[in-house]
């Protein structure tokens, strides 16, 4: 096997579990048994994370799973051809609310909001005790701003008019929700069980339940790394394929886990928290824990694959909330980004099961809703709440084509 062509890479991270499988790759040695000299790096915002991205500041990120494409197309950002080399794993964020919101979703509707429905916010809204209540979410082309819309959407809230979303960076919503400044946020963990545990507020429901087994976040390069530096490419996401596997590979490993990701160099927060959600539990509220060994996945179950079909999910939001305002062929979009052909050539060299499709179809959402690829745009204009800049006759126009997705 030949070199890597690049061996001293900068690497930028979000204080989040879910960069684990980055983490365990530099500290377990991973990194290195390819060849590769890693230096991770904390960022402080997913704002940061594009902006260094885009100007070749870091070499490759953790980064929402909608970031490369949003990229690539210019969306809320300088226009920069991006790369998705794989996922860093499934589920793995909640949507969590104030003790004073909790209890008004209670009063409101409290069958509702022990299933985590915001039919319940809906009444709440409705009642208007609450004023306008105002949710955080980490990054407007990002996984939490989609999920927390999908969620309010499914039980009848409009995120445009019913409620303001605004952006909080993930390490900062559990002080925005103490001070008073929001009334509940969709962020990934550590942040919702920190609230938790610091009774500040109680979680609702968590990604797996919203989606199960939808994508977090990739692993993302510009194209032009990709290109010019293909064995360098390789050798990162084998390592990374190897972090999460090792992950999956045991209880004993996430809890080792744990205590590294809770150093003050990666997320800083208290072990036993990180455990929380990293060791086969959850708590919804402080006290009462529940069995979820599926809250993350990091390498089972082909977690790490950079299905094209995850990629058009998130187009497919970008178009139903308005942030594109130009019909694109969404197929197109997504090849360039998602790249499955340079996954799985790393992943057969560390002997990693693929998966049988590049495109599947999605079954398990809250509200029963299947998502066929092949149906995409059928999928963006029958959601009952949306506000498309597009309109489906121009979007159809580019999107005559067909997958095999199963």
């Amino acid at each position: 096997m030949a070199a890597p062509e690049k061996k001293d890479l900068k690497i930028g991270f979000i204080p989040l579990t879910d960069c684990a499988a980055l983490v365990i790759a530099k500290e377990k040695g991973f990194f290195a048994k390819h060849g590769l000299n890693v230096e991770l790096s904390k960022e402080a915002s997913w704002a940061n994370v594009r902006d260094k991205m885009t100007v070749g500041e870091l070499d490759a990120s953790h980064m929402l799973a909608a970031m490369p494409i949003a990229t690539t197309l210019g969306v809320g950002s300088t226009k920069k051809d991006m790369v998705a080399l794989m996922a860093l794993g499934q589920n793995g964020d909640a949507i969590s609310v104030s003790n004073k919101m909790y209890d008004a979703m209670m009063a409101a509707d409290p069958i509702a909001t022990k299933k985590g429905s915001a039919t319940a916010l809906k009444k709440v809204i409705t009642s208007k005790t609450m004023g306008v209540p105002e949710f955080g979410m980490t990054f407007p082309t990002g996984t939490h701003n989609y999920h927390v819309r999908y969620w309010m959407a499914a039980g009848g809230v409009n995120p445009d008019s019913d409620v303001a979303l605004k952006v909080v960076p993930p390490p900062q919503m559990v002080a925005n929700m103490t001070a008073g400044n929001i009334d509940g946020f969709c962020v990934g963990e550590p942040w919702n069980q920190r609230t938790v545990m610091g009774n500040v507020g109680k979680t609702l429901i968590t990604g797996y339940q919203l989606w199960e087994n939808g994508p977090e976040k990739v692993l993302g390069v510009q194209k032009a790394f990709a290109d010019k530096n293909p064995e360098t490419t390789k050798a990162m996401i084998k390592a990374v394929i190897e972090a999460g596997m090792w992950l999956d590979a045991s209880w004993d490993n996430r809890k080792e886990a744990s205590k590294i990701l809770s150093s003050k160099s990666y997320v800083n927060a208290p072990t036993d928290v990180i455990d929380n959600s990293m060791t086969g539990t959850y708590m919804f509220t402080n006290g009462v824990t529940t069995p979820m060994p599926n809250f993350n996945v990091f390498g089972k179950k082909q977690a790490l694959y950079p299905y094209y079909s995850h990629g058009l999910w998130q187009v497919t939001q970008m178009i139903r909330w308005g942030q594109l305002d130009k019909p694109v062929d969404m197929k197109k979009v997504v090849e360039s980004v998602y790249r499955p052909d340079l996954f799985a050539k790393a992943a057969k060299e560390v002997n990693y099961a693929l998966p049988a499709t590049q495109w599947k179809v999605e079954k398990k959402f809250i509200d029963g809703v299947t998502f066929d690829p092949n149906k995409a745009v059928d999928y963006i204009y029958n959601a009952p709440i949306k506000s498309p800049k597009i309109t489906k006759e121009a979007l159809l126009k580019v999107n005559n084509w067909k997958v095999s997705a199963k």
